[in-house]
């Protein structure tokens, strides 16, 4: 998926309401600037679906966890009006640590490393700024980090199935991370359930403050089901 993909969809999953509250609260203290991620993080619209493992099992031709290793800003787009004077994506170039899970027929094969188009920055017109934009629910993929990403490969290249399917993984811990542009604890996650107002069946959420063992597993799970 191209991480910066429009947003129409309602939000499934109670941490995004809590990382919502988290990032108005944050608001009062430091000013309208402390909306521009929260508003970033927009209504997710999943290109396939990626909620649970057999989601995943379906729609992916691999799962793997991977770290970025270097970015390039991509895709400038100029406004001729309004607060951002341009806007851009960035290609993130990312390292494959480990691959969890194959399709038995993938697409194709993943190599060492891959690329993913991932949300870049807003330029303001007034003080030229930078602000991050972000994914609509789902981790920005920054440098630093590591991740537990469910990819296809598309006639665009590599692509993330959708928000579900891009889970903060640094420690080998899911949930332990950076997500929508802050880094957030498994407890982080964990304390957002709380919002919940439907049931929420997610691969993430099953296997929250856990390693990727508990990946394998659940993958497995659906291959014998």
């Amino acid at each position: 998926m191209d991480l910066t993909h429009s947003a129409r969809r309602i939000p499934r999953r109670p941490v995004a309401l809590f990382l919502a509250l988290a990032g108005v609260a944050g608001a009062l203290l430091v000013g309208s600037g402390g909306l521009d991620t929260v508003v970033g993080c927009g209504l997710a619209d999943d290109p396939y679906p990626s909620q649970t493992a057999r989601d995943w099992v379906e729609n992916a031709d691999h799962v793997v966890v991977a770290a970025p290793v270097r970015e390039e800003e991509t895709n400038r787009r100029e406004f001729k009006k309004g607060a951002y004077r341009y806007q851009t994506d960035r290609t993130v170039s990312f390292r494959t640590d480990d691959v969890l899970w194959s399709a038995p027929r993938p697409d194709r094969s993943l190599d060492e490393g891959f690329d993913l188009t991932a949300p870049g920055w807003r330029i303001h017109r007034a003080s030229g700024d930078r602000v991050k934009r972000t994914a609509a629910y789902a981790p920005r993929l920054e440098p630093g980090h590591t991740y537990l990403l469910a990819v296809r490969w598309t006639a665009d290249g590599w692509a993330v199935l959708g928000e579900g399917a891009a889970v903060p993984f640094d420690d080998r811990t899911a949930g332990r991370g950076e997500w929508c542009g802050r880094v957030l604890t498994e407890q982080d996650v964990a304390r957002g359930e709380r919002f919940s107002r439907r049931a929420d069946d997610s691969l993430e959420k099953a296997v929250n403050g856990r390693d990727e063992q508990a990946v394998v597993r659940a993958l497995k799970d659906v291959g014998r089901s």
